[in-house]
């Protein structure tokens, strides 16, 4: 099925946007996007969004950042030859604290660069397909749909209610 072609049908309630998208389900037509002024979480819910992978990059960017700051600390030691009272170059608990700062710091980079890379971001083209009024108060939902559906889709929009936001109408300011 092309999917060369998007509609927005723009809903002033969020219960409307879920009676939408349990409708799509049982649809041809493709979910691309969902916009909204707030986070709704009967909205994230209802489109059954598989779970994140950001977590896994934190975990790397922990783990990394907990043996580099460990093995930081060791050779730093090691390189200054800082022998205090007979006691061993290589301390393992104070350098175990090192390590368990660095595995904060390397959480968060881990955490900015899943959040980067797992949002598509920057999306540009998103840019395209987005209406003003969903910053303000509607709730958008993008469709991708085959040419020969349009007719249809626009009938199951204003049957629950929805404005329709039609991008090929609209001037591209990207």
């Amino acid at each position: 099925m092309p999917t060369d072609k998007r509609l927005m049908g723009l809903f002033k309630d969020p219960d409307q946007v879920i009676e939408a998208l349990k409708a799509f389900k049982a649809s041809t037509w493709s979910v691309v996007r969902v916009h909204g002024p707030i986070p709704n979480h009967k909205i994230a819910h209802a489109l059954d969004l598989p779970k994140s992978k950001v977590g896994y990059f934190t975990l790397a960017g922990g783990i990394i950042g907990f043996f580099f700051g460990f093995f930081f600390a060791a050779y730093n030691s090691i390189q200054w030859e800082l022998i205090v009272s007979g006691k061993p170059v290589v301390a393992l608990v104070p350098f175990f604290i090192v390590g368990f700062e660095f595995t904060i710091l390397f959480s968060v980079f881990g955490n900015v660069i899943g959040l980067i890379n797992v949002g598509g971001l920057p999306d540009y083209e998103g840019l395209a397909e987005y209406d003003p009024r969903c910053s303000g108060d509607h709730y958008g939902i993008t469709v991708a749909y085959a040419p020969d559906s349009e007719e249809e889709l626009r009938r199951f929009f204003q049957e629950r209610g929805a404005e329709i936001s039609d991008f090929s109408v609209r001037p591209q300011t990207v």
